[in-house]
């Protein structure tokens, strides 16, 4: 479903992405385990088109998409939650989850009620705003946001930096919900507390540089 070839992607000169390839195959779960500045942001941020690479290609589902407007990707089912939530804090959930759905011109409501029904709790906040919630309650808006429109691919960037106790393991059943259901996700740690149960392959970066872990899932 998603191959990375031979990326190489540098910010300002500095190299950070250096020759990456990985393959995650469809419904599938696959770790990306790696320090704080090994390069998981950027080459999450890289997929979605928000940083352009210098070498390599990005393909998913047969189609390129490192030369692929960083808009588009969002049609073709990826969705992403970015390290940082990004949500707009005036809005309220139900809005920030639709946000989506306005930019892709979405009309197919049956999304938004299968991802309240995964997580019913955020149909419980779906009116407040989201500046008034907790930073796990915003991680949760963030995914549900991220799986509203990612109906083919999920990239979550993070998803427990910073989540209490409780709220992580929270959203560690919803990716395992997710795994159920055979969305190709790929997730990002830095030290593969969370994730270990529910991951099928996993690679680690380090200095921009990936290599493919054992899988380690556990029974």
């Amino acid at each position: 479903m998603l191959t990375l070839s031979n990326i190489d992607l540098s910010i300002q000169r500095v190299p950070i992405l250096r020759d990456v390839s990985l393959d995650i195959e469809t419904g599938t779960t696959c770790g990306l385990i790696g320090r704080n500045g090994a390069g998981k942001t950027t080459l999450m941020r890289a997929i979605m088109g928000a940083l352009p690479v210098e070498k390599g290609a990005i393909q998913f589902n047969h189609v390129d998409l490192h030369t692929a407007k960083g808009h588009e990707r969002a049609a073709l089912g990826i969705g992403y939650l970015p390290e940082d939530r990004r949500l707009v804090p005036h809005f309220t959930v139900e809005e920030n989850i639709m946000v989506s759905f306005w930019a892709t011109k979405n009309t197919d409501m049956a999304r938004l009620k299968w991802v309240y029904d995964l997580m019913p709790e955020i149909g419980r906040f779906a009116d407040r705003k989201a500046m008034t919630l907790s930073g796990g309650q915003q991680k949760l808006v963030a995914l549900a946001r991220a799986m509203v429109a990612g109906s083919n691919l999920l990239l979550l960037d993070e998803p427990f930096e910073g989540v209490a106790p409780a709220l992580a393991q929270r959203l560690m059943e919803v990716i395992g919900d997710l795994h159920n259901e055979k969305l190709t996700v790929l997730v990002s740690e830095s030290d593969y507390t969370h994730s270990q149960k529910v991951v099928d392959k996993v690679y680690a970066i380090e200095r921009g540089q990936i290599s493919l872990m054992n899988n380690t899932k556990a029974a």
